[in-house]
Order: C-alpha cells, then sequence, then structure tokens
C-alpha cells in the first residue's frame, strides 16, 4: 500500500474534495429548481436524525481505527492492524443494524410528533438504508487513512458524489409527479445508490490491498511472524476493549454536535411556527439556510476536511514518538493552509452574496443569509484542524466540553431569537454564527495550553490586508461591468482577484511555490 506524507495526503484528499464540492454544486444548483426550496425542506429535515444516528455507530470508531493503526503501523504491527479493522467492522455492522431497526420503528411518531412537516415521512424511510451503508464504508475509510494511504478515501467519495448527482436528480425528477414528498424521497434515494458506490469502491481496494499481503506473508518466514503475533498479543490490551476506550470520548463529543443539529432544526421549526410563520413557509426558510447557503459556506471545508483527515494519523504517529516539533510543524501547516484558502471565499462571499444567490439559486432573497454567514466562514474553516489536534492528542474530552459549550449557547439564542416575528429564521442564523466562533474560539485556547502551539498574529495581519486588496479589486471590476453577462462578469472579477491574493500571498511569503508543489497533478509544473 502507498503511505503518503502529511501534506501528499492532504493534498489528495484535497484535490478530491474540491472535485467533489464543485460536482456536488450541480444538485445544489438544479434540486431547488426542480423541488423548490420547500421540497429541499423536507430533503434536509431528516438529515439531523441520520446524523445522530452515525454518530451513536461510529462518531469515534473510524477517528480510532485511523488512530491506532497508525500507531501500529509505525511499531510494524501487521497483526494488530488486522484485529483492529474486524473488531471495528465487526461491533460497526451490529450497532448499524440495530439502529436501523430502531429507525424504522420509530419513524412515524418522529415524523409526526418531532417535526413539524409529517410530509418527511417518505424521505426519512428511504434514509434508513444509509446507517449501514455509511457506517461499513467509514471503518474503511478509518482503516486507509491509518495506513496513511489517502487515495482510496478520496476516489470512493469522488465515485459516491457522481452517482449522487446523477440519481439524486433523476429520482427526483420521475417522483415529482406523485407529490413534494416523493421527489424529496428521490432526491434521497440518489443519496443511497451514491453511497453503494462508494462502498464498492472501498471494499474492492481493500480487497486487493488484502490479497498483495497475504501473498507478503506467505512469502516471509513462519516464525517471524508467530513471534510478532506472540509479541502483540502480550503487549497489547484487548482489541474491543481498547477501541471503546478511543472511540466512546469521541463518540460523545460528536454527539453533542449532532444532538445540537437535531434540537436544532426541531427548535428552529417550532420557533418559527411560534412567530406566526406558516408551516410550508417556514419549511422553505429551513431548507434555504440549510440546504442552500450553508452548503455554499462549507465549500472551503474541502481544504480543512483533508487537513484534519491527514492531521489525525500525522500528529497520532508523532505524538507517539514524542516529536513536538513535528506536532508543531503539522500544526502550523494545516492551520495556515486552512487560513490562506478559505480567505478569498470569505471576500467572494460577502461582496457578492446577492449576484451568487441569484445565479446558482435564481433567489436572490436568500443573498442576506450569506451575506451575514460569510464572516463567520473563517472560524469554520479553522475549526476542524483544531478539533483534529485534539483528538489526535488525547484530549477529545476538552473538544467535548467546548462542543457542549458552544451548543448551548446556540440552542438558548434560537430559542430566544427565532421566536421574534422581526427576526425569524435570521435568529437562528445569528445563533448559528455565535456557536461556530465560539467553539473555534475555545479549540484554539485549548489548543495553546496543551502544546502551546498558536498562530502568528502577523499571518493574520497579512492574510487580511491580501483580503482588503482582493475584496477592492474585485468589486472595482464587478461595478465596471467590462462584459454584457452578469455571470461571466462576476467569474472574471472573482479569478483575476484570487490570482491577486495569492501572489500576495507569495510576496508575503505566507505561501511559497513549494506548497503549490504539493498539489497532485497541478503541481509538478511548480517543482
Amino acid at each position: 500500500m502507498t503511505k503518503q506524507t502529511f501534506i501528499k495526503g492532504a493534498m489528495i484528499l484535497l484535490a478530491a474534495g474540491i472535485i467533489n464540492r464543485l460536482l456536488g454544486f450541480v444538485p445544489r444548483i438544479a434540486l431547488p429548481r426542480i423541488i423548490g426550496a420547500e421540497g429541499v425542506g423536507l430533503y434536509q429535515l431528516s438529515y439531523p436524525f441520520l446524523t445522530v444516528m452515525l454518530t451513536i455507530i461510529t462518531g469515534g470508531i473510524p477517528l480510532a481505527v485511523a488512530k491506532w493503526t497508525a500507531e501500529a503501523e509505525s511499531r510494524g504491527d501487521s497483526a494488530r492492524v488486522k484485529q483492529i479493522f474486524r473488531t471495528a467492522m465487526g461491533l460497526t455492522v451490529v450497532l448499524a443494524v440495530v439502529m436501523t431497526v430502531a429507525l424504522l420503528v420509530f419513524a412515524p411518531w418522529i415524523t409526526s410528533h418531532l417535526l413539524t412537516d409529517a410530509r418527511v415521512y417518505q424521505t426519512f424511510l428511504m434514509m434508513t438504508p444509509l446507517l449501514l451503508i455509511i457506517s461499513i464504508s467509514s471503518v474503511y475509510r478509518g482503516y486507509f487513512q491509518g495506513k496513511q494511504n489517502m487515495i482510496p478515501s478520496a476516489t470512493s467519495q469522488t465515485i459516491e458524489t457522481i452517482i449522487r448527482i446523477i440519481g439524486s436528480l433523476a429520482f427526483a425528477s420521475m417522483l415529482l409527479p406523485k407529490g413534494l414528498a416523493w421527489a424529496a424521497a428521490g432526491a434521497m434515494l440518489g443519496v443511497v445508490v451514491g453511497e453503494v458506490g462508494a462502498l464498492i469502491v472501498l471494499q474492492w481496494t481493500y480487497s486487493r490491498e488484502r490479497k498483495r499481503e497475504r501473498q507478503s506473508e506467505v512469502n516471509a518466514p513462519v516464525h517471524n511472524e508467530n513471534s510478532t503475533a506472540q509479541k502483540a498479543k502480550e503487549k497489547n490490551p484487548p482489541v474491543l476493549r481498547r477501541l471503546l476506550d478511543l472511540s466512546i470520548p469521541v463518540t460523545a463529543s460528536r454527539m453533542v454536535g449532532s444532538l445540537s443539529y437535531l434540537l436544532e432544526s426541531i427548535l428552529t421549526a417550532r420557533s418559527l411556527a411560534f412567530a406566526g410563520i406558516a408551516t410550508g413557509v417556514a419549511t422553505a426558510q429551513y431548507g434555504a439556510l440549510q440546504g442552500m447557503i450553508i452548503p455554499l459556506l462549507l465549500l472551503p471545508t474541502a481544504l480543512t476536511y483533508s487537513l484534519a483527515s491527514s492531521l489525525i494519523p500525522s500528529l497520532s504517529e508523532a505524538a507517539a514518538k514524542g516529536d513536538k516539533a513535528a506536532i508543531h510543524k503539522r500544526m502550523h501547516q494545516s492551520m495556515r493552509m486552512a487560513l490562506v484558502a478559505g480567505a478569498p471565499f470569505v471576500v467572494v462571499m460577502s461582496l457578492f452574496a446577492e449576484p451568487i444567490c441569484r445565479l446558482l439559486y435564481n433567489d436572490a432573497d436568500i443573498a442576506p443569509m450569506l451575506q451575514l454567514m460569510a464572516p463567520v466562514g473563517l472560524f469554520i474553516y479553522l475549526q476542524a484542524p483544531l478539533q483534529a489536534a485534539l483528538q489526535a492528542l488525547n484530549k477529545p474530552g476538552t473538544a467535548l466540553m467546548n462542543t457542549f459549550i458552544g451548543a448551548v449557547f446556540k440552542l438558548v439564542l434560537i430559542i430566544m431569537l427565532a421566536t421574534k416575528p422581526e427576526l425569524g429564521i435570521y435568529g437562528a442564523l445569528i445563533a448559528i454564527n455565535v456557536n461556530i466562533v465560539l467553539v473555534t474560539v475555545l479549540h484554539g485556547f485549548s489548543v495553546l495550553r496543551f502544546i502551546g502551539f498558536h498562530m502568528q498574529f502577523m499571518d493574520f495581519v497579512k492574510v487580511g490586508a491580501a483580503m482588503v486588496i482582493m475584496g477592492a479589486v474585485a468589486r472595482w471590476m464587478m461595478n465596471s461591468q467590462p462584459l454584457t453577462l452578469e455571470w461571466i462578469n462576476l467569474i472574471l472579477a472573482c479569478m483575476i482577484s484570487v490570482v491577486i491574493y495569492l501572489l500576495l500571498m507569495i510576496w508575503m511569503k505566507i505561501i511559497d511555490r513549494y506548497d503549490i508543489a504539493r498539489i497532485p497533478l497541478f503541481g509538478q509544473w511548480f517543482k
């Protein structure tokens, strides 16, 4: 199996993430035009429950598999790697089956009592197979990440995205004559088909890898293999107990976020109803926020996800060796890349929220939501590497507490603000912004306390100055309107201003050509 360095692994996931995010916007743009914001709202209302169920099943298991596999690999303990994978897969499948049955049994009650729109029932039923499919895939991804081979995860994500795009749009269109509820369910069916495709890719890659390993074991001396297995058995604790010890704190931490997301959807809908907003309108507003605005804001998380996925095994390996310098180096690389890559998106979304929403969704009325959320984008982009660092450094309890504090603030603010008729959905949006900023700041202070790492203040000053110059150039070009079509002017303004921003980053020595050279395919021209 090909093992990549931290940066190379991150860049492989980044390249796949960018492709997936761009491809993923095809249904984000097309789906509202097929089923409308209200249909998107029905589609989105199911996700909080799916997130909670998946968190219970897989919340900390993939991360534990990645972390423990990386540690075992650093010691050359291949027998332990096999035990970790088999135990994790068995535990995950059992939990997934139990949760799927529970979800099917309680689906009528959940959709009629907890959610404010009973039309979500069909979508709810359609999503239940995802529990088992995604759970199995997550163990495979944790295994490959622990081996520091990011190619299978990147490939499977791309395959999933392509199939999901085709499936979601096709099934939604086919079922639309049966009503909006069935159209939303059709979109969810496309997600299921996409995840099946990703699982097939991961299973095929794993089978090939195991075949190569078995051939190597046959050629290896028998006494060495037995000796290694015996040493592993004497040195290591039982696999299941260690797996649970590693995964339960992370699951608890993620459970806070998942339950927060679930309660957010329920409280937002009920708060909007309390404010006097009709059910259909409230569902449409929630769909616009969760299905159109927030995905746009999360575009740069293709980078932060890739950084976090590569950071966990890399930091775990460095921590196991007691290499403090490597820990600081990895943290600096990931935080700097998240800051530099996320900043241009914040500028573009803040300045051009209205034309972006009009061109993408044919709905300029939702632009104020994007404009209000864009400035906190940087906190979102910096949050993922910070949380990954806390988990990799065996501080999941701290991440849990930080997430819990942010969740409490968010839910209280939703009740206080979204119930006001003059605020409505913007009250929920303000609460989400406060949560994002608070959790990121708390994570930053925690990392500073544990390993003494913090970002250089001048890095923020330089990036901030480049953002101002980039914004001025983009605004001037957009106002001058050199071409007749608005979308061409927008793309031109964004492209030229981003080039100027990158040149400023190089001139101020925030990035150099060696950073660009690490990008797969494109970077070879800069070596």
